[in-house]
């Protein structure tokens, strides 16, 4: 099968195409032939940092989490799916499980769920690994009717389902973007947008909250922003972080009480625990796709196979706008 491989680790690291085994179906596992792939930052971050993170796969490497494609082959002990069913999820391009950077893939059947009918392949690609997680930050937090949420970077990947499912689940949200058409884009999926780069976030707390605070924020940046999160957060309130890979004064949380959830999504394909509540996310997820109440945002730009590095770039370069998609 064709395949885009990195045989090196770093910012530099090129993919090359491999022609290797096609996979082997397996108990419990159906094997996928992929039809797309999106590009997650985590992607970018393997292959920058190869093994300084340790999920990081040997090399040689296949990569991509996400992917979208029908089933080819249904292995032992496996029910609710069969040969020719169109399926979406996050389940390899880690640790030692195989990623979508090729024509066939080997997935655990408890990760991925029937495609949204409404959506392409390529659509579909985009939604697994951000849509596991804003669901999951936003259950945690216990986000409902009435609240206000403020979105950190509503215009990215996490960030614009963030939105979209807090407006579902009844919130009032706001969300920073700066640039033109990332706030006409946060505000055609039903949020306010605040340009981070105009307003201080006293000034923008003031202006939407009357300097109470936001009930939950859910921070897709992390890093230093996260101080604005607890910042922009209420009393009591609740603070959502994917990205929590620094050292950090939590002073303010305290003395606000905040409770902070740090999600990272990947748990279960590393440790093969609760995997099945992936799967069952991803049927919700699908429902409400096809409802009308989620669609995916993606980029303009369009990659196949063998522009990989490109795709991986565009993602880098801070310009795309929802998820960058590979198609194969």
């Amino acid at each position: 099968m064709k395949t885009m491989i990195l045989n090196d680790y770093g910012p530099d690291a090129a993919f090359t195409p491999t022609e290797t085994e096609r996979p082997s179906v397996k108990p419990g596992h159906v094997l996928v032939r992929v039809k797309a792939t999106s590009v997650n930052t985590v992607d970018t971050m393997i292959r920058d940092m190869g093994k300084d993170l340790p999920l990081s796969p040997d090399l040689p490497a296949i990569l991509g989490m996400d992917f979208a494609g029908i089933v080819e082959e249904v292995g032992e002990g496996v029910a609710g799916f069969a040969v020719g069913d169109e399926v979406y999820g996050c389940a390899g391009g880690l640790a030692d499980l195989q990623g979508a950077l090729a024509e066939y893939m080997l997935a655990d059947a408890r990760l991925i769920a029937p495609k949204p009918t409404s959506l392409s392949m390529r659509e579909a690609a985009a939604l697994p690994l951000v849509g596991i997680t804003a669901w999951e930050g936003l259950h945690r937090a216990g986000v409902g009717r009435g609240q206000k949420v403020l979105v950190q970077g509503g215009a990215g990947g996490v960030g614009h389902v963030a939105v979209q499912l807090a407006r579902h689940l009844g919130a009032e949200v706001w969300s920073t973007g700066t640039g033109e058409a990332k706030r006409a884009a946060i505000e055609a999926l039903g949020a306010t947008p605040i340009d981070y780069q105009a307003e201080t976030v006293e000034a923008y707390v003031a202006a939407h909250t009357g300097g109470a605070g936001f009930d939950m924020v859910f921070d897709t940046v992390g890093g230093e922003n996260m101080t604005n999160s607890f910042a922009a957060a209420a009393l009591n309130a609740q603070v959502v972080s994917t990205v929590a890979l620094l050292a950090l004064d939590l002073s303010p949380a305290h003395f606000k009480g905040l409770s902070l959830h740090v999600v990272f999504m990947l748990l279960p394909m590393l440790h093969d625990v609760g995997r099945e509540a992936h799967g069952a996310i991803l049927a919700e997820l699908a429902k409400l796709v096809d409802a009308g109440a989620v669609k995916p945002l993606l980029d303009e730009q369009r990659f196949g196979l063998a522009e990989v590095g490109d795709a991986y770039a565009r993602l880098k370069s801070g310009e795309a706008m929802g998820k960058v998609v590979v198609e194969i």
